[in-house]
């Protein structure tokens, strides 16, 4: 098994001071609207792979690449707003502590601000990941935004993606891991959604993760 820091959306003030920090994690998952520094934070604090997902209140990471290690956009060399050090997988799938991570990030589209999709916008990306994954399942789907009707909430900027139903049949994930949604102290138990365990991670969870890797 793997044990995740999972983080989103609320800063942990005792993981910011380093207090009570459970120091026997593999990896750090962020599901969006964190500041960047906070997770570069615990990268350095745990020393693990930090993996992330944006949310609709960071800055807009589209159109980066890298070539030999040096971050591009257009082309042309520039610094890389992201975390240094963290793994963006949005629209990827990657490998992280030996879990197979697909992400997802943004919200549905409310005001023109960055990482706002519409559904339709979200959708192509969605099946672009699904191309992504070569039909293999994955461990975790990280997103910021949940499922349309599981765990969303009626106001539209806190709609969730209808798409996100067909990407979880299609990577069969065990774990769709979101933010964006504040309970502010309402209870918020798991979902289950074709199978996968939907969970709202907004603050800090410790989760242990089943691995694919080495599986038959």
């Amino acid at each position: 098994m793997v044990r995740a820091l999972v983080v989103a959306d609320e800063v942990d003030e005792s993981l910011w001071c380093g207090r009570d920090v459970d120091l026997s994690v593999d990896v750090v998952l962020g599901a969006g609207d964190l500041p960047f520094g906070y997770l570069e934070h615990l990268a350095n604090l745990l020393d693990v792979p930090v993996v992330f997902v944006p949310g609709n209140h960071d800055p807009d990471l589209t159109g980066f690449t890298r070539h030999r290690g040096l971050p591009l956009r257009g082309g042309i060399p520039t610094a890389w707003p992201g975390p240094a050090g963290g793994i963006d997988a949005d629209g990827r799938v990657v490998t992280a502590a030996g879990l197979r991570i697909a992400g997802l990030g943004g919200s549905v589209r409310y005001n023109g601000g960055p990482n706002q999709w519409t559904q339709r916008a979200q959708a192509r990306r969605s099946r672009r990941l699904a191309r992504r994954s070569r039909g293999r399942p994955v461990d975790v789907l990280l997103t910021h935004a949940p499922p349309r009707g599981v765990g969303d909430r009626d106001d539209p900027p806190h709609h969730g993606f209808d798409c996100l139903h067909e990407t979880v049949r299609r990577l069969r994930p065990r774990w769709l891991l979101h933010g964006h949604i504040h309970p502010y102290g309402e209870a918020t138990g798991d979902r289950t959604l074709a199978g996968t365990t939907v969970r709202n991670v907004v603050g800090s969870h410790v989760l242990e993760l089943g691995s694919l890797v080495g599986s038959p």
